[in-house]
């Protein structure tokens, strides 16, 4: 993404909110010419795009990762398996299949729809990348599967060829130099 939207996470849109860190952190993204930063992201922003990167600490983004994996999951498991109960899912079912019409539009629509939930698939990214350090890492979980473990080490090959460490130190010694 050319000129990332980048929000910290807080607990209010409003700059004075948060803890120490953000109320110490928030001046400093601010002050950042060379960052897009638009300001305080709530947690429920996050799935909605209103930020391309998210800035916290690793605790809560730890918690906000592991709520959003486990959400995603749930309903890509529901949706696999026909289990969904939510009305809205329901009606749009119903819709598709109410006439010969439209049950041949759901087939056209039904890889679409595939290719669609697996972009919510944790499996296809394998972790989150950990920026800022002196290294490459991507952080995966314990019970990270085999193509998780494949698909994060991919991502820090891609992180190496793109020199995004190169990239923020760089970036880092322009701000400080100002």
């Amino acid at each position: 993404v050319k000129n990332p939207k980048v929000g910290i996470v807080n607990n209010g849109a409003e700059e004075e909110k948060g803890n120490a860190l953000v109320k110490e952190t928030f001046p400093l993204l601010k002050a950042c010419p060379d960052i897009n930063f638009v300001g305080s992201v709530e947690a429920r922003d996050i799935p909605a795009g209103v930020v391309d990167v998210v800035v916290c600490e690793a605790f809560t983004g730890n918690v906000i990762l592991k709520t959003y994996e486990g959400v995603g999951a749930t309903l890509i498991s529901k949706v696999k398996k026909g289990m969904v109960s939510s009305a809205l899912l329901h009606q749009v079912k119903q819709g598709m299949m109410s006439t010969l019409r439209s049950k041949i539009g759901a087939l056209l629509v039904k890889p679409a729809l595939k290719q669609t939930l697996k972009a919510f698939d944790l499996e296809q990214y394998g972790g989150a990348p950990m920026l800022g350090l002196k290294g490459l890492v991507v952080k995966t979980h314990g019970s990270s599967k085999s193509v998780e473990i494949k698909n994060s080490i991919l991502q820090c090959v891609t992180f190496q060829k793109q020199q995004i460490n190169e990239k923020i130190k760089e970036k880092i010694q322009l701000a400080d130099a100002k």
